[in-house]
């Protein structure tokens, strides 16, 4: 039962360390760490429905949609009805999003940088972390 022991610890403080690690490299763009993953997602595929987005990032909507007007209203990104279903909201970066990666692209190796581990050594962290995120999302299936 020591707290330093539990796995929930050791996530929780390595969750919000690294998170620190991107404040002063997304600042300059106006971003936070959240937008900067809504971003990423979108600089990989444009448009993309509200759904899609919230199931790629595994946030719900509710948590989803204020991240996306902030994004909107410095104008990143626009929120259109789909034309194929007018009920979905298909999701599009803006010429200044698109521009916006170019600044972006030199992130990853500033955080590798600042964190001193090998690219072998994060992407076996990367593929652990992947492997208890499926438990969880197992584990979790049925239960209220």
């Amino acid at each position: 039962m020591a707290l330093e022991r539990q796995v929930c610890f050791a996530l929780s403080i390595a969750s919000r360390s690294v998170i620190g690690l991107y404040r002063p490299l997304l600042e300059p763009m106006g971003l936070t760490h959240p937008q900067y993953l809504v971003m990423l997602a979108l600089w990989g595929r444009t448009p993309l429905s509200v759904k899609e987005l919230s199931g790629m990032l595994a946030l719900d909507p509710g948590t989803l949609s204020p991240l996306l007007k902030r994004l909107e209203a410095i104008g990143y990104l626009r929120r259109d009805r789909a034309v194929t279903d007018e009920r979905q909201l298909a999701v599009t970066l803006t010429p200044e999003g698109t521009a916006l990666r170019d600044q972006a692209i030199a992130i990853p190796t500033a955080v590798f940088e600042r964190l001193g581990m090998g690219v072998a050594e994060l992407v076996a962290l990367h593929e652990s972390l992947g492997r208890v995120i499926a438990a969880a999302a197992e584990s979790s299936k049925g239960r209220p």
